[in-house]
């Protein structure tokens, strides 16, 4: 009986210490809970009684260097539904499919759907927005929202770009800008029942959305109009696969103008321009196609090849007017004077190889200021050799063709070129006059730049300034430069020399009466070498003896004459006859007299 009560009492006494430590634990959990977890249940208990909707930020705008704007913002709505609120969904399903235009199944599968939100169209116009408002259609939310409008439509659309139906950049400056341009969403809190269903009399909860900051940039839409204009003339006469233009201010990177025909519509970039529908048979005949015929993966590689922007993103082998830089190369070195004398036979053997000239019969005896004029490859290949690689090297890094230029725009590639120590003499003849190895012409561009402006190496840009629209403080934007990458005298040498290219040599077609032009032809024979097929192309300035406009031209696959001199030098002229007058540059004294007489 003893051991009988003994026992009971020692389970008594166990079972009131583990009622007491299941009780302290209780109560010391719910202190945890009550003291240090209390925000984080209550936000839990927010998530599940209200419901957040965004309100999209308006995009700051987009401005050329005179406040044109390119890229600005349309008034538009979001048609969504909520399922647990939804009263009449038949009804719904019936006026949702009437008014925006869309099949009744699509609309039922997204009404039938149980989600907490679900979009139906977004991009509506207001007008039809505000019509489905005064329907008051239960579970049916129409939101405030945004459209992207390019009032310029396919003027500069590869430079300015475009944006997804998020409204978030995807080419060109929208996506460069992104941080600048998109600004912050605001959203609104709405009360509901533990059902999902709006609360009656409660009051929304609003965060108000910021707009975007707004971009000015460096391009003018005028020269950007001349450029283009020009570009279609050339296009319609050479029947080439495209003509690439950029205009760019030597003195401090400015691109004033860039475009690649033909452009598409920024405001309907997934439309196919139908001029690129085509492909070339052996003869190289164009054969159209429908866009229909095309497999999903086929129209996205199309897509995207229409929005690609050779001028940065595109190598090439310059040719010849890449012998600026040769030329460079060899003054900077001491290796050359202008009164250097050469021969051409119309060909230069080096090693085992016996490299033509483009004048089969040769140009005979000139001195170098005749040799640049005429394009001689043969007087390149011997100054090569007198620089030698390394010192050769030692220039192209300078002007920076080892590096990407830092443009402010996406996808920019870099140079292919040769290993320093795998440049034989083969590779160096060919090098000097722009073959056997690639870079973008805006690399190109940039190297010629820091040659003809005294020496300073600058970054190619667009962005100029970003300003806020609401308190209009502005925010100058700036770029790295780096000066005496190249003599001055060296630069005035240059300077002086292609404007002779200009005045009596090769580049002649680009002459303007009135103003002093510098250039350098070039005639690149496109890989593989058996295809037959070239880039003809023309780099010009002026005024020759104070840069202030830099003009690219290629153009790419012209069908019959492919010669530079003939075909790309008359278009930086028609560029230079509208642009020169507009930008208030005088024709000097001695042209100007002449252009009276």
């Amino acid at each position: 009986m003893l051991q009988m009560k003994s026992y009971m009492k020692r389970n008594w006494l166990l079972t009131t210490v583990v009622i007491f430590l299941v009780i302290a634990g209780l109560t010391v959990r719910l202190g945890y809970l009550m003291l240090h977890k209390s925000e984080t249940y209550a936000e839990m208990a927010e998530d599940v009684w209200q419901r957040e909707r965004s309100i999209k930020a308006a995009r700051g705008q987009i401005y050329d260097r005179n406040g044109v704007v390119l890229a600005t913002n349309e008034s538009v709505c979001t048609v969504s539904v909520i399922h647990n609120q939804i009263t009449d969904p038949e009804t719904v399903i019936q006026v949702l499919s009437e008014t925006l235009h869309l099949t009744e199944e699509a609309v039922r599968k997204r009404v039938e759907k149980r989600s907490s939100i679900e979009r139906i169209k977004a991009n509506v116009d207001k007008e039809t927005g505000d019509y489905l408002k005064s329907q008051k259609l239960d579970g049916v939310v129409v939101d405030e929202d945004y459209r992207r409008v390019y009032p310029i439509g396919t003027i500069a659309s590869r430079v300015i770009g475009f944006t997804g139906a998020d409204n978030q950049g995807i080419l060109g400056l929208e996506v460069a800008y992104e941080d600048v341009l998109g600004g912050t969403n605001g959203t609104i809190l709405t009360t509901t029942t533990a059902h999902g269903l709006t609360i009656d009399g409660a009051a929304e909860a609003r965060v108000e959305p910021i707009a975007g900051l707004d971009l000015y940039t460096s391009l003018d839409y005028n020269i950007q109009l001349y450029c283009q204009q020009a570009a279609e003339s050339c296009l319609a006469a050479t029947g080439a696969k495209t003509v690439s233009i950029v205009v760019m201010n030597p003195q401090n990177g400015e691109i004033l103008a860039m475009t690649t025909l033909p452009e598409f519509d920024a405001n309907t970039p997934y439309a196919p321009v139908e001029s690129l529908l085509f492909t070339l048979d052996e003869e190289g005949v164009r054969h159209p196609y429908a866009w229909e015929t095309l497999t999903e993966d086929e129209k996205t590689n199309f897509l995207n090849a229409m929005w690609r922007n050779p001028l940065i993103s595109d190598t090439y082998e310059p040719g010849s007017t890449f012998k600026i830089v040769t030329s460079t190369a060899a003054f900077e070195a001491g290796v050359l004077k202008v009164s250097d004398r050469f021969y051409c036979p119309g060909h230069y053997v080096v090693e085992d190889r016996i490299i033509h000239c483009h004048k089969r019969a040769g140009h005979g005896s000139e001195d170098f200021r005749q040799g640049i004029m005429n394009s001689c490859n043969p007087v390149f290949m011997q100054i090569a050799e007198r620089t030698g690689a390394e010192q050769t090297y030692v220039t192209y890094k300078k002007l920076g063709l080892f590096q990407k230029t830092g443009v402010d725009l996406p996808g920019e590639a870099n140079s292919i070129m040769h290993k320093l120590e795998n440049i034989g003499a083969v590779e160096l003849a060919t090098m000097s006059f722009g073959q056997s190895f690639q870079i973008t012409p805006l690399q190109l561009l940039t190297a010629a730049s820091c040659v003809v402006n005294g020496g300073t190496r600058i970054t190619p840009h667009l962005g100029v300034s970003v300003m806020n629209p609401e308190t209009g403080e502005i925010t100058e934007l700036s770029y790295p430069t780096e000066e005496n990458c190249v003599s001055e005298e060296t630069s005035a040498l240059m300077r002086e020399l292609l404007h002779d290219v200009v005045a009596e040599g090769t580049g002649k077609r680009a002459y303007l009466a009135g103003y002093t032009i510098g250039g350098k032809t070039a005639t690149s024979q496109k890989l593989p070498r058996s295809s037959h097929k070239y880039i003809a192309s023309f780099l010009g300035f002026a005024p020759a003896e104070d840069p202030q406009i830099m003009a690219l031209v290629l153009i790419d696959e012209p069908v019959g004459v492919y010669y530079g001199g003939t075909i790309a030098a008359p278009v930086v002229q028609e560029v230079f006859a509208n642009v020169l007058p507009y930008l208030g540059i005088p024709m000097t004294e001695e042209t100007a007299e002449e252009t009276e007489n």
